[in-house]
């Protein structure tokens, strides 16, 4: 990258971030005021902004579960909220250009539904970036948010097909089946690659050389590539391992996205007027996406949440503007435009969706009214029944934590997770784990009435820190009476967590060692006499 670049977006990155916004609305902002300042862009900053598209979706797939693509909400929620959309904006355009507007001239009626069509998508890299940060990748709406991105992907991939041309080669179908053979060989090397820079690069390998170039050969966007080659390697177990190590790498390129966008183009008073008209009609989006879910079952919480995630423009609308400019048919001010949209649907969406949890407490009673009598299963409140300790956030430290409690006071322990695929895990493996999201007022409030009494202590353990301020939040709110306990990763974490009303709060990474040190005297208590004074020991 260019310095001026790095120093652009770390200082508004840092700016936006001190604020308690996401980076990526300060590398927007870089974006156009390095055009302001008339830096250019340029084929180095574009192929960063593709590696990076590339490895974001390889990682989606790698934690995907295809199975969920098959729920009705998704599959048919995506394909019914694309068609409205696209009816409604292009409704709108339309008649924006029977009105005699002047921007609005250049277009015809088959124009204006392309453009619905590009504005109808949801942006991917935005909603990944936002649910990583929060850490709720995993979540039901998380799930249900990726889900309908990667069915707008399928329905990008055929309109590409359809209007540039690219037939896909007939030895598309044998690369296909091709990784389908080849996928325990591909398993069985990454069994033997280790756990660092071998492991690193055949993931790079996965996702941009037999995932993306792959692709592009046999004339398939090799962002589909990416994709479905995160999904051939998704059920291995090292799946998340190869996820972690490609994450600095990520986010680093996807740094080079978001400055891209800035640097698209200059904008114009006239382009900044039917942006800002556009991002007016988001809440169009949203309304539709919020109703499709709820009729599907799902409760106002988790729609809202999935709606608000999805509540933007995508970048699709970009490479839709590109291909429409680049055939004649409008000029590069609706490229500009669309640009221009997208970014300022980031900016006002950064804030929304890191206050969604917030949002739904404020509107809760307003929006139980949306709430359908039969919920689905996955989406239902639980009972913690007689539990007296409470463990949220069953990863790695929460399942060690659950497991110890356990030992020590029995069946009164009980774990609560947001995945429902991790939920069922432990729940083959014998531990009394739940679904749920401490994050969630609706789940303190009907635990309140016969259950919440019972419980003394909640942990959390939760992997996200302001997940668990979150949570201690709602129990504030619930008027929590027990004792509460949280993990952290900094000092200053530790702090926080303190000011909030936590009665213990634990830096996991600064204990490490005393308990590693516990771990190993008790070991040697065992199967040694031990005298750390004399430095002797004798066998038993």
């Amino acid at each position: 990258m260019d310095p001026l670049w790095i120093l652009a977006a770390f200082a508004l990155g840092f700016g936006a971030y001190r604020l308690n916004l996401p980076p990526m609305v300060g590398y927007l902002i870089a974006g156009f005021l390095l055009q302001a300042l008339g830096v250019e862009g340029g084929e180095g900053l574009e192929n960063i902004a593709n590696l990076g598209v590339l490895l974001l979706l390889f990682t989606i797939g790698l934690k995907l579960n295809v199975r969920t693509l098959l729920q009705p909400a998704i599959w048919i929620g995506a394909s019914f909220h694309m068609l409205v959309t696209v009816g409604i904006f292009g409704f709108i355009l339309y008649l924006l250009l029977l009105a005699g507007l002047s921007v609005f001239s250049s277009l015809n009626l088959s124009l204006c539904l392309l453009l619905a069509f590009a504005l109808s998508f949801s942006s991917t890299v935005f909603a990944v970036k936002i649910l990583e940060e929060k850490g709720e990748m995993g979540s039901l709406h998380g799930k249900l948010a990726i889900g309908i991105l990667i069915m707008q992907d399928i329905f990008a991939v055929l309109f590409l097909t359809v209007t540039t041309g690219k037939i896909p080669s007939p030895w598309a179908v044998v690369l296909i089946a091709g990784l389908l053979i080849l996928r325990p060989a591909l398993h069985f090397i990454l069994n033997k690659a280790g756990h660092r820079e071998l492991l690193l690069l055949f993931s790079v390998f996965l996702a941009l050389g037999l995932g993306a170039g792959g692709f592009e050969l046999v004339h398939l966007k090799p962002d589909l590539g990416a994709l479905i080659l995160g999904i051939l390697i998704a059920g291995h177990p090292k799946a998340g391992e190869m996820a972690d190590s490609l994450l600095s790498f990520k986010d680093l390129f996807l740094v080079g996205f978001f400055l891209s966008i800035g640097l698209s183009g200059a904008p114009t008073m006239a382009s900044f007027a039917i942006a800002t008209l556009l991002v007016l009609a988001i809440p169009i989006k949203f309304c539709f996406f919020f109703l499709i879910f709820t009729y599907f079952k799902l409760r106002p919480r988790t729609s809202l949440l999935t709606a608000l995630t999805l509540a933007n423009y995508s970048e699709f609308g970009l490479l839709v503007a590109a291909l429409v400019v680049k055939n004649g048919w409008l000029g590069n001010e609706w490229l500009v435009t669309i640009a221009v949209a997208l970014s300022m649907s980031f900016i006002i969406a950064s804030p929304l969706n890191s206050s969604a949890h917030l949002i739904y407490d404020r509107f809760a009673t307003r929006l139980r009214r949306f709430e359908p009598e039969k919920l689905l299963p996955e989406d239902q409140p639980l009972d913690p029944g007689n539990a007296e300790i409470v463990v949220f956030g069953m990863g790695r430290v929460g399942t060690a934590t659950y497991d110890n409690m356990r030992q020590r006071h029995g069946d009164i322990v009980l774990g609560v997770d947001f995945d429902n695929e991790k939920v069922a895990l432990h729940q083959q493996q014998g531990r009394k784990v739940l679904l749920g999201d401490a994050k969630d007022i609706d789940f303190w409030s009907r635990v309140q009435p016969k259950s919440q009494r019972q419980i003394q202590l909640v942990m959390l353990a939760m992997a996200d820190h302001n997940a668990n301020m979150q949570a201690v939040k709602e129990l504030s709110t619930a008027s929590f009476q027990g004792l509460i306990a949280a993990t952290a990763q900094f000092d200053d974490e530790v702090e926080e967590l303190k000011n909030a009303g936590v009665h213990v709060a634990f830096n996991f990474y600064a204990q490490a060692g005393c308990g590693f040190a516990d771990h190993t005297s008790k070991s040697l208590e065992k199967m040694w006499r031990f005298d750390p004074i004399n430095n002797s020991s004798q066998n038993r």
